[in-house]
């Protein structure tokens, strides 16, 4: 059975949000939980919500590592912190996966320096879902890692199509390298050098370049760029959704006539919500760590941290990290 470690503590919300993420993530599918924070708290939120026990364990954890704080000072100093103890728990053997929608920072930081890099990878990279009009788009690096070189972006092309591949169920993801044009002759020094890698690399299906305008229409299922255009790229991402829907909802309050047109259209405007909220992809992967590691976003609902836990539990089953660790020894021995 997989044993998904849940920071209870993290997030906008506080522990109740998380609580009754993970009660519904149990009622879709029995497993295991365990939830990491101040026991008493924990204990509060699941007897107000009248949750059953079977399922759900609690592991106490005194401290909890502030939005603001240094990441690696704060992982190395706050021992006791929830997100330490839930990465712990995967080091020991006790959980399989951990779930946390609090500091980015300080998960990344609590996974790579308990767990450590799968051999061969020298950087990890976060992995962002983002909606599409065939599906969905993995973007990656979507924040970990601002400098990066070709061969950082080449790991982080192989990771996105194994997970692409083996947690969204894309077959045969379609890889593409995020740049000014489509040309192999456009771009930077770093994007001409990892244009030439991604050709030699067997068993992934590399497109090419792409734009950042092929990314939303769903030319590509995993687009690969650096964690500082990766960043950029999501915020805006967001920014134009949540702008879009405001207009939207602008337009519809127009004048009677627009009212009467909204109500008609308010079913299909909320399956596009659907599509486009972020909750209903639980969370981002930090790719080439030595376990599975979701990082949620922080006003997380319920809702996202019980498809956190799904992706969680997908991410395990289909054995991300061994899988990645085997195509990159592979695709190291290829390059040699």
């Amino acid at each position: 059975m997989i044993r998904v470690a849940v920071d209870a503590m993290g997030g906008d919300h506080g522990p109740e949000v998380i609580v009754e993420g993970v009660v519904e993530a149990l009622r879709d599918a029995p497993g295991q939980v365990i939830l990491v924070g101040d026991g008493s708290r924990v204990s509060d939120a699941l007897k107000k919500i009248g949750a059953p026990s079977d399922g759900i364990d609690i592991v106490h954890a005194s401290d909890v590592v502030a939005m603001g704080a240094h990441p690696v000072e704060a992982v190395k100093r706050q021992k006791d912190s929830s997100i330490v103890v839930a990465c712990r728990l995967v080091k020991e053997g006790r959980a399989d996966a951990v779930v946390s929608a609090g500091s980015t920072g300080a998960a990344m930081a609590s996974s790579l320096l308990q767990w450590g890099r799968i051999k061969g990878i020298e950087r990890p990279a976060i992995g962002t879902v983002l909606p599409s009009l065939s599906g969905r788009c993995l973007l990656l690096d979507a924040g970990a890692q601002v400098d990066c070189r070709p061969k950082h972006l080449t790991q982080f092309a192989v990771m996105g199509s194994i997970y692409a591949e083996r947690v969204l169920g894309i077959e045969r993801p379609r890889v593409g390298l995020l740049n000014i044009g489509e040309e192999e002759t456009k771009g930077n020094d770093l994007v001409l050098s990892t244009y030439a890698r991604l050709k030699e690399v067997e068993n992934l299906n590399f497109i090419g370049n792409v734009e950042g305008r092929d990314v939303l229409p769903g030319r590509v299922d995993v687009a690969v760029c650096d964690g500082f255009v990766g960043n950029i790229v999501l915020k805006f991402a967001e920014g134009m959704a949540s702008a879009t829907f405001d207009l939207l909802r602008e337009s519809i309050h127009y004048d009677v006539r627009s009212r009467l047109g909204g109500m008609l259209l308010r079913p299909s405007l909320k399956r596009l919500w659907k599509r486009m909220d972020y909750a209903e992809y639980g969370g981002a992967p930090l790719l080439g760590v030595r376990g599975v590691s979701i990082i949620s976003h922080g006003s997380s609902s319920a809702k996202a941290i019980r498809n956190a836990v799904r992706v969680a539990r997908e991410a395990v089953a289909g054995q991300i990290v061994q899988e990645i660790e085997a195509q990159i020894m592979q695709t190291e021995g290829d390059s040699q």
